[in-house]
């Protein structure tokens, strides 16, 4: 079987920067990287390409870099709730501009690398894409894959109970046509119930996923909820919110492993004081 193409970082960079654009200016991980695949029209084969053994596709983890190098280069900045924004530069920045900054960039890389031990340089790396994919979403999606399916029911059962939902419960019967478990939401005066299903995937959830689910809620209720440790085709994405259906909103495993840090469930938040020392150097002078 031929290898998939899939294009290099350095090729996304303008499409980023265009997708940015057009998302006005600024956006999330998630709607930068959605916009690239529609933008560029990537197939479906070509989004479900993990990287390594997932669960990040290599798409995704090409277009990090493409973030990362974007954000050396001066034309994208990111806060620390990973929103990505474009520089002042970044606004007016043509195809031809970035090509030439980029090789620029390259080379100053290459000038650290010969001043920087190996170890050194890749700390620097991980840092600087620590927003993209911080080393605990690993260790915490790697748990969840060891969990047993049943635990995972019930993981996300709790996990609705704390958001708010009444009723949760998980049906725990298979052949239920794909429906792990139900909950009520409470909006003010209304409440309506939600389906469920877990899925855990280490790859990407396609849109006749999406489908399948859909038809196993037809007749019960017209609200439902995919959860994933993997990510969402683009398809996915589009069948999930298509004109004329229900709607199915999807929970990927970034955004998974972002609530149960939110919720505190399995993940324990440390805030430590850090020292910031310098030398008064004139204090020397006087002595």
């Amino acid at each position: 079987m031929a290898p998939i193409d899939i294009p290099q970082y350095s090729e996304l960079l303008w499409p980023t920067l265009e997708a940015v654009t057009r998302l006005g200016g600024s956006g999330s991980i998630e709607e930068i990287v959605e916009e690239v695949l529609n933008g560029e029209r990537f197939s479906e084969q070509q989004q479900a390409v993990l990287h390594g053994d997932g669960p990040q596709t290599e798409i995704e983890y090409r277009l990090a870099w493409a973030r990362t190098y974007l954000k050396g280069m001066g034309l994208l900045i990111n806060s620390r709730r990973g929103v990505w924004s474009l520089t002042e530069h970044g606004r007016v920045a043509t195809a031809p501009q970035v090509e030439k900054l980029h090789r620029k960039y390259v080379l100053k890389l290459r000038e650290d690398r010969r001043r920087r031990q190996q170890e050194d340089l890749a700390r620097v790396e991980q840092e600087d894409d620590g927003a993209d994919q911080p080393h605990w979403r690993d260790e915490l999606l790697s748990a969840l894959m060891r969990v047993s399916p049943d635990a995972f029911e019930r993981l996300t059962q709790r996990l609705l109970r704390e958001a708010g939902f009444i009723n949760t419960t998980v049906t725990g019967r298979s052949g239920d046509g794909g429906i792990d478990g139900v909950g009520v939401y409470r909006m003010s005066l209304v409440s309506f119930p939600v389906f469920f299903q877990c899925k855990r995937y280490s790859g990407s959830v396609g849109a006749s996923a999406v489908r399948d689910f859909r038809g196993a809620m037809a007749g019960r209720g017209e609200k439902g909820l995919l959860v994933t440790t993997g990510t969402f085709t683009g398809d996915a994405k589009a069948e999930a919110t298509r004109d004329g259906a229900p709607p199915v909103d999807l929970i990927d495993g970034q955004r998974l492993c972002d609530l149960l840090k939110e919720y505190d469930l399995g993940v324990r938040t440390t805030i430590r004081q850090v020292e910031d020392i310098s030398v008064d150097t004139s204090f020397f002078d006087e002595v």
